[in-house]
């Protein structure tokens, strides 16, 4: 992994994958490395080229403890992309990383195909708190703060069923420049996007962590509206660190948006957005099942069904499940509708938007038809509901 020299500064990037693919960008959150995204990389470098980096003050690129703000993050990716000779990338940033995509997209357009913000904000607001996090860490080091961040990064659950990739987290966290740390935490503080991300005009993906108490759903939300025409993912049972703790499902819906802007052929679109729905378990024990007989079904409903219809970006996700499930409600198609169920949290609609569907329909497609659906809604989600 070599060191560029990008605008003014040192950056340690890896760039992997096909020389002639489309490039995407990854920009690392606060306190991690470009080793955060390695899920990613793995899975995207096979029909992408990613490129990978630590950003300033963090891990092997340079630190420069010097007053620093949002646009200078967004130039240093400029300047990375410019001296490898980049023209424009899909970006994706986590929480800082986020932000600076955001900068990066309004202060060079052109540079940007696509963005994907993961835990994100176009302004985390709480400067004093940031200060005074900044004044911590350059008093008593980052690990004054590790502790804290680890609980904000991982959801128990993740933490208690995977210590080693918590352990691996936490060193790079610790190995992190203290100095470099705290001018990326006044970056935070002093940095308000809201006014300029509207003029943000590519296709944009929104994903979130519904337990994420650093860029809470709300924060997600506000950019959503914001930014015209993106879509917001909300990922169940996960906190800041998604592209960590929930991996399979961060690579789903990243493949299947850049598969819809990125050029995928066909079935590869369809499958991509396929599985970011219905996950890769089904989708896969479809199509090992299907067997020579089923084999051009399965390649049908994948390429239009998935590709041309669920790919199509006119309509968000979260409305292609709610119609998905009223029609299903209406025609009584039990089996459909609990195969839909679950994934439609996952697109962003809540128990109660299905329950308020379910109500809708049953006004024009009869209370049994309505009965049926609260039935199989028990009947997915047992003790939960």
């Amino acid at each position: 992994m070599p060191v560029i020299r990008s605008s003014d500064l040192e950056l340690f990037y890896d760039l992997s994958g096909p020389e002639t693919a489309p490039v995407v960008a990854f920009s690392n959150s606060l306190g991690a490395t470009l080793e955060m995204w390695e899920a990613q990389a793995v899975a995207l470098s096979q029909r992408y080229r990613c490129l990978r980096y630590d950003a300033r003050g963090h891990g092997r690129s340079e630190t420069f403890d010097r007053p620093t703000t949002i646009d200078d993050l967004a130039d240093d990716l400029a300047g990375l992309l410019d001296a490898l000779d980049i023209g424009k990338a899909h970006v994706v940033g986590l929480s800082i990383g986020g932000m600076t995509a955001q900068a990066l997209a309004a202060r060079h357009p052109e540079r940007v195909t696509t963005l994907a913000l993961l835990a994100s904000s176009a302004g985390f607001g709480a400067e004093a708190a940031w200060r005074d996090r900044a004044a911590l860490v350059r008093r008593d080091g980052v690990e004054a703060v590790v502790d804290l961040t680890i609980d904000r990064w991982f959801s128990p659950g993740f933490r208690e069923a995977a210590p080693d990739t918590i352990a691996r987290a936490r060193e790079r966290f610790l190995a992190t420049d203290g100095p470099g740390y705290a001018r990326c935490c006044e970056v935070i503080a002093t940095t308000d996007l809201r006014d300029r991300i509207g003029a943000i005009s590519v296709p944009t993906l929104i994903v979130v962590g519904a337990d994420d108490a650093a860029t809470p759903p709300a924060m997600s939300e506000d950019m959503r509206q914001r930014i015209a025409g993106s879509e917001l993912v909300t990922l169940s049972g996960a906190r800041h660190q998604l592209a960590i703790e929930r991996a399979d499902a961060v690579n789903a819906h990243l493949m299947a948006f850049l598969a819809r802007y990125g050029g995928a052929a066909d079935f590869d679109r369809g499958l991509a957005v396929r599985t970011s729905v219905l996950g890769a378990d089904y989708v896969d024990a479809a199509l090992r099942s299907a067997g020579d007989f089923g084999a051009p079904w399965q390649d049908f409903i994948t390429r239009y069904a998935w590709g041309e219809i669920w790919g199509d970006p006119t309509l968000p996700r979260k409305t292609r499940s709610l119609i998905t499930l009223a029609m299903m409600v209406a025609l009584h198609r039990e089996e459909e509708f609990k195969m839909h169920v679950r994934p439609a949290l996952g697109n962003g609609v809540s128990v109660e938007e299905m329950r308020a569907m379910v109500k809708q329909a049953a006004v024009y497609a009869g209370v049994p038809a309505g009965n049926a659906a609260i039935r199989w809604m028990r009947e997915v989600f047992g003790e939960e509901l």
